[in-house]
């Protein structure tokens, strides 16, 4: 359909591009599709009337004629160049959105290659020791302070993109429609912190603080597929993709390095 529509549109182009108005000097005009100058004599197609036509070329103000003829001009093509940056735009999204999975979770296309992240088992450390943090069925946690934590100092997902470039795009298919984000995940000995956790007394609420990394979304499809990637390029260091609901603990996380 949007073929069909920008042919049109280039159809249309091309007729309205045809006809143009040849400025007399007493501030009239013709509308013709052609005209040339010939000495003294200014012959040209009048649209109007449908047939050749000449008058003296001193009555033809040809240079406000040829002025308004190379203006317009300029102008359609540079909006038949726009249309086409759309549609190619759009025809990029298409085909990008046919390589990703439906199934939720997280994806990359490195040299249109797909790269599929496994989602990191992560655990929650209180005072009480480490407990593995279950999405469906989040644990009962005690008041006091808590972090949310994945194994090892380092992400074996290392993505290679460096300088100004180092923007890295992942493609996100949610579960449901909860919030998403990259975040900042910080280094300790033997593990990585990806959140830090205020159990309130009485009302058990949790307050969960995370290092968000201020980013770009782009929804791509209506069944829950987003592009995301982040507003600058990314310092060396350990991030994760995070997928969460605000204050029920149930984050999940897809963790990766730039090295």
């Amino acid at each position: 359909m949007r073929k069909l529509l920008f042919a049109l549109f280039v159809f249309c182009l091309s007729l309205s591009a045809a006809n143009f108005k040849l400025y007399l000097k007493d501030g009239g005009f013709h509308l013709v599709s052609e005209y040339h100058v010939e000495g003294d004599r200014v012959r040209f197609y009048s649209v109007e009337r449908s047939d050749w036509e000449e008058m003296p070329t001193d009555l033809v103000d040809v240079k406000r004629t040829e002025a308004e003829s190379a203006e317009r001009k300029a102008t359609l093509e540079k909006t038949a160049a726009d249309i086409a940056t759309e549609e190619a735009a759009a025809r990029d999204l298409r085909n990008e959105t046919r390589k990703i999975p439906v199934d939720p979770g997280v994806y990359r296309l490195e040299n249109d290659q797909l790269r599929i992240f496994k989602a990191a088992e992560s655990t929650i450390h209180t005072d009480k020791g480490r407990t593995v943090l279950r999405v469906l069925s989040p644990i009962p946690l005690i008041p006091g302070k808590a972090t949310v934590e994945i194994a090892g100092e380092h992400s074996a997902n290392t993505i290679s993109i460096t300088g100004t470039d180092a923007k890295p795009e992942f493609f996100m298919q949610l579960s449901q429609f909860e919030s998403f984000g990259i975040i900042k995940v910080k280094t300790a000995k033997g593990i990585r912190i990806a959140e830090r956790l205020a159990i309130v007394p009485v009302s058990k609420e949790t307050l969960e603080e995370r290092d968000l990394v201020p980013v770009f979304t782009k929804q791509m499809s209506d069944n829950g597929l987003y592009k995301i990637w982040p507003q600058d390029p990314l310092e060396s260091g350990e991030y994760a993709v995070i997928e969460y609901t605000e204050g029920k603990l149930n984050c999940q996380l897809w963790d990766f390095r730039i090295p």
